[in-house]
């Protein structure tokens, strides 16, 4: 099958791209391999910041629905609970349970997100122990509580937001732990979970998952200022699952079987593959973009979506409007990092540019 642009990722990068893609004029394929568009957005309860374009005071799940219907009224082809399982230079081969088809799209973009951080303590793989990208699932999407007291592991905006979601849910938060000296996430966030009267532990971490089958209590410790455990300060806690919130690392893989040039950005997740301010890698008609060019925010996906977008477009029919978009698109991306927590973003965007003196 002949296709125009692929998109493969149905989260807020994929879902932008496919729709802008389309919106000047392409044909458009989306890959993803659950059952509904819609990705991470599909779990946020929570409302966005920035702009109102960008859908400033709307839940992430209220913004997938609006992001699917945009995709239906476009008529983009889905393939959902599929997964591209290669790129190959006569084809991308995608494969469901019913069959493996080859489409020959004519620009990729690759928008699979990010996998979560795995944390090293002594039984942590104690059924009990989960990611919070998992806890999120099972709670916002399924309806189903993974305990009844919760140790949450790390005070970002993911860590900070699933611990309110969890209280909201019925789940009592014994405590939420940060390895550094400050919270890491955004001031609102923390502010909500403290008024419920969560402690948040700084220097601090989990040591240890007791139980037998399942986690029936944690080990914490505290943290001296070389990021070592401090000998007696052991405590031990009286919960039934752990929620690790320590981080996320871009989904590179399937851009380096393709045969993108891969590097380490710590600012933006660790490996990653490496692209142009437009978005496109070292391979040509290849682009990445949300989080697996760089772990950030949801807006941020969606601008990048856009501008990946927009450029393939143009770059298989030239378009002015399309120009445009690309160049508007990145200047409103600037200005949404221009904040305190948008600085390590530019730091690893300037050391991923400056890795093949672009």
């Amino acid at each position: 099958m002949e296709i125009d642009v692929l998109v493969i990722g149905g989260g807020p990068a994929g879902l932008s791209a496919a729709i802008t893609a389309a919106e000047l004029d392409h044909s458009v394929i989306i890959v993803d391999e659950n059952p509904r568009l819609g990705g991470q957005l599909i779990k946020q309860t929570h409302k966005f910041f920035g702009s109102e374009s960008n859908y400033c005071g709307i839940r992430g799940i209220d913004i997938a629905e609006i992001l699917e219907d945009r995709v239906n009224k476009l008529g983009i082809t889905k393939y959902l609970e599929s997964t591209v399982i290669g790129i190959y230079e006569d084809g991308v081969a995608i494969a469901s349970e019913e069959d493996l088809r080859v489409v020959h799209p004519k620009k990729i973009i690759i928008a699979t997100g990010a996998r979560e951080n795995m944390l090293s303590f002594v039984n942590n793989d104690l059924p009990g122990v989960y990611g919070a990208g998992a806890v999120q699932t099972l709670v916002n999407v399924y309806g189903v509580l993974p305990g009844k007291r919760a140790l949450m592991v790390g005070a970002g905006n993911i860590g900070l937001i699933v611990s309110y979601q969890l209280m909201q849910a019925g789940v009592e938060v014994v405590a939420i732990l940060e390895a550094m000296d400050h919270i890491g996430g955004y001031e609102v966030h923390a502010a909500k979970v403290k008024r419920l009267g969560i402690p948040i532990l700084l220097r601090h971490t989990i040591k240890a998952a007791i139980g037998n089958n399942k986690v029936e209590a944690a080990v914490i410790t505290k943290l001296d200022a070389h990021w070592e455990p401090i000998s007696g300060s052991e405590k031990e806690l009286n919960v039934d699952f752990v929620c690790l919130a320590v981080g996320l690392a871009p989904s590179y893989e399937l851009a380096a079987q393709a045969g993108a040039k891969i590097v380490y950005i710590p600012e933006l997740g660790g490996w990653l593959p490496w692209h142009k301010p437009n978005l496109e890698t070292s391979v040509s008609g290849l682009y990445v973009a949300g989080d697996a060019a760089g772990v950030e925010e949801a807006v941020s996906a969606l601008l990048e979506g856009k501008i990946a977008a927009a450029d393939a477009a143009n770059s298989i029919k030239e378009n002015k409007y399309a120009q445009k978009l690309v160049e508007t698109t990145q200047k409103e991306l600037q200005e949404f990092r221009a904040g305190k927590f948008g600085k390590k973003i530019v730091e690893g965007k300037r050391k991923l540019y400056a890795s093949l003196h672009i």
